[in-house]
């Protein structure tokens, strides 16, 4: 269901669905089978899929540790990767949106890099892709070739896209979807070469090992993944939030260096942290301290000297009372 400009209703059927997204996959509030493209159905050879749980037809291959449709839309920023657990050398690229706040969920689904492979083992044809899709142009490609350039091209595309794939997960922290400490390493280098102004945000979390100690590593990594999700809304598309340890995370802005700018979003982070996460039924009560440094403040920065100023100033945070935000100007509290 849809509206146009003036805010009319437009539905589209499930045929014209199927028509404009043969490799849809529809799921009610529950994880299961609504509809299946043509396609798909294809790829799922035969396999009763209406009515069926989406965690028993898929696995989820990224973000890793999601199992449930909800799971991977909140971590993954709608985008994952899925292999059907009847073919799990067939690795299929989504998008999804939830259709409402407690509506269905829409999936379209490609092929990606695969998609040679996948013509040749599904034998697939022009009338299985959307007449818009760029696919078409990629068969007759293809079907123009001779066979040994058909294979190398194959072959070339999916070891490019196997390279770009662990550059990606060599720079992200597999349990929270946020960059790592490589990663974040790399943005302040870049940051500090260029002379560009930045704020930085260390954060530790706040009776973290109490949480481990006393509910296990599964809820402690669940605070972990809450606390990246957290994150990511709190921030704009050009920052970098990272996990650089266990229970500490750092964010780079760049470009801001407003002290009341920084103090606000360190609140903000702040005070969601500290609301009540439930794991399995048990609270799980933890608080962040933050500390906050500008590149302004230091005269010719480099990513050692700032890092060193971040934990100077997260060290004034704890010892201010914990779940504090302390932003240093060189070595003393602004």
């Amino acid at each position: 269901m849809m509206h146009d400009m003036s805010g009319q209703e437009i539905r589209l059927g499930i045929e014209a669905l199927s028509r404009f997204m043969p490799m849809h996959l529809l799921l009610d509030a529950e994880d299961r089978v609504l509809s299946v493209g043509p396609t798909l159905q294809r790829v799922l050879d035969g396999i009763s899929t209406l009515g069926a749980r989406f965690e028993d037809l898929f696995e989820v291959r990224a973000p890793g540790g999601a199992g449930k449709m909800s799971d991977v839309l909140d971590r993954a920023a709608n985008r994952f990767r899925l292999a059907p657990r009847h073919k799990r050398n067939v690795t299929l690229r989504g998008l999804g949106q939830r259709l409402g706040p407690d509506g269905p969920v829409l999936l379209n689904l490609t092929f990606g890099i695969d998609l040679i492979a996948a013509v040749r083992e599904f034998s697939l044809t022009d009338a299985d892709f959307a007449a818009t899709d760029l696919a078409m142009e990629l068969l007759y490609l293809a079907e123009a070739n001779a066979a040994v350039t058909h294979e190398l091209r194959g072959l070339n595309l999916r070891l490019e896209g196997a390279r770009l794939q662990a550059e990606e997960e060599a720079l992200t922290d597999p349990l929270t979807g946020l960059r790592n400490r490589r990663a974040a390493d790399l943005v302040l280098e870049r940051l500090c070469t260029a002379r560009a102004p930045f704020g930085l945000m260390h954060l530790d979390l706040d009776f973290f090992k109490a949480v481990n100690d006393t509910l296990g590593h599964a809820a402690g990594d669940f605070v972990l993944e809450t606390v990246g999700r957290i994150l990511r809304e709190q921030i704009r598309a050009e920052d970098c939030a990272a996990r650089i340890g266990g229970d500490e995370f750092v964010i780079i802005l760049p470009g801001r260096t407003e002290a009341q700018t920084l103090q606000a979003i360190a609140a903000r982070i702040i005070t969601r942290i500290s609301q009540p996460m439930e794991f399995e039924g048990k609270p799980c009560q933890v608080s962040g301290s933050i500390g906050i440094v500008r590149s302004t403040d230091l005269r010719a920065p480099d990513a050692a000297q700032i890092m060193a100023a971040s934990d100077r100033a997260l060290y004034a945070a704890k010892h201010a009372g914990r779940a504090q935000a302390v932003l240093m100007s060189g070595d003393t509290p602004a």
